[in-house]
C-alpha cells in the first residue's frame, strides 16, 4: 500500500471487517441526515436513528464513552424532533423554521453547562480523563446537544452549532483513528454551512409571503 493510504486508513489493519462495514454504513446514513435535514426534509429522522444506533453500538465498543453518549442523545431527540416536525400548529401548518427566543437562548446555556457536568461525571466513572481528546470530547458534546436540541425545535441557530462542533470533529476523529468518521465530518461542515443559508433563505421567504 501507498505511504498516503496507510497514512489515512492503516489503522483499519486491526479492524474487524464488519466494524469497518458498519462505519460506512452509519456515516452514509449520517450525511443523507444532515442533506435531509439542509432539504428541511422529514427523512432527516429515520435516516439519522439508523445512523446514530449503529454509531451507538461502534462507539461502545470502541470504548469512546463521550462519542457513544452523544449519539444516544442524537438516538433520543431523533424521535423527539421527529414528532416536533410532523406536529401542526394548526390546521394547515406544520411547525415552521423560525429563530431562537430568549428563553431559548437561555434554554441553550443551560444544556449546554448541564452537558459539560454531566460528561464531566461520566469521565470520572469510567476513568477516561486518559488523553488531552477527553477534554476536547466534553466541549463538543455540550455543543452537539445544544444543537440537537435547536434543530428538534426548528432553530436556524442550530446550524451554527453543527458547524463549530464539525470542525472541531475534522482533525479529532482523524486522530483517534477513525478515518471514515472525519471525512464525515468534514462533508458535515460544507453541509452545515449551506443548510444555515437555506434554512434563512426559509425564513425570509415566509416572511415575504405573511
Amino acid at each position: 500500500m501507498s505511504p498516503i493510504f496507510d497514512y489515512f486508513f492503516g489503522q483499519y489493519n486491526e479492524y474487524d471487517t464488519l466494524d469497518i462495514v458498519l462505519e460506512i454504513v452509519a456515516v452514509i446514513f449520517g450525511l443523507l441526515s444532515v442533506w435531509f435535514s439542509k432539504q428541511n426534509n422529514i427523512w432527516v429522522y429515520p435516516t439519522g436513528l439508523i445512523s446514530t444506533s449503529i454509531f451507538v453500538y461502534l462507539l461502545l465498543k470502541w470504548g469512546l464513552i463521550g462519542d457513544m453518549l452523544i449519539n444516544v442523545y442524537y438516538f433520543i431527540m431523533s424521535i423527539y424532533g421527529w414528532y416536533i416536525w410532523t406536529r401542526k400548529v394548526d390546521a394547515e401548518h406544520f411547525t415552521p423554521i423560525t429563530t431562537v427566543t430568549k428563553k431559548e437562548n437561555r434554554t441553550s446555556i443551560f444544556i449546554f453547562i448541564g452537558t459539560v457536568i454531566f460528561v464531566f461525571i461520566v469521565y470520572q466513572v469510567f476513568d477516561k480523563w486518559n488523553s488531552w481528546t477527553a477534554y476536547v470530547d466534553t466541549i463538543t458534546t455540550a455543543i452537539f446537544f445544544v444543537g440537537m436540541w435547536l434543530m428538534a425545535k426548528r432553530k436556524v441557530e442550530n446550524w451554527i452549532y453543527w458547524i463549530l462542533g464539525d470542525i472541531i470533529s475534522v482533525p479529532l476523529y482523524f486522530y483517534k483513528g477513525f478515518t471514515f468518521t472525519s471525512f464525515q465530518y468534514l462533508i458535515f461542515t460544507i453541509l452545515a454551512i449551506y443548510g444555515y443559508n437555506a434554512w434563512k433563505k426559509n425564513i425570509s421567504r415566509n416572511l415575504q409571503i405573511s
